[in-house]
């Protein structure tokens, strides 16, 4: 599980730690890795589920008719410019 690391090594390092954190700060220290490991396995299957899920279909807009997009105006064409001209004299 732990590699080449053999039960000398693992008490060093826990003796270090012990050392660095004290006795009462462990039980946090505990609380707080098993609570990541938790968050992350949640995750984790969270994304699984979303993977899993198919997505839903998009809904098709039918296509417009030409006679609807088509449109008329009755009003008289405007001459260019802004209708402001002075008079010709």
């Amino acid at each position: 599980m732990f590699g080449s690391f053999g039960i000398m090594e693992l008490v060093l390092i826990l003796f270090i730690v012990l050392i660095i954190f004290g006795a009462g700060k462990l039980p946090q220290l505990g609380e707080g890795v098993g609570k990541a490991i938790k968050g992350f396995k949640k995750s984790v299957h969270e994304a699984d589920e979303i993977a899993a899920e198919p997505t839903a279909p998009q809904p098709t807009i039918p296509p417009r008719s030409e006679a609807a997009s088509q449109t008329t105006i009755d009003a008289p064409a405007e001459p260019p410019g802004n209708g402001l001209q002075p008079p010709h004299t």
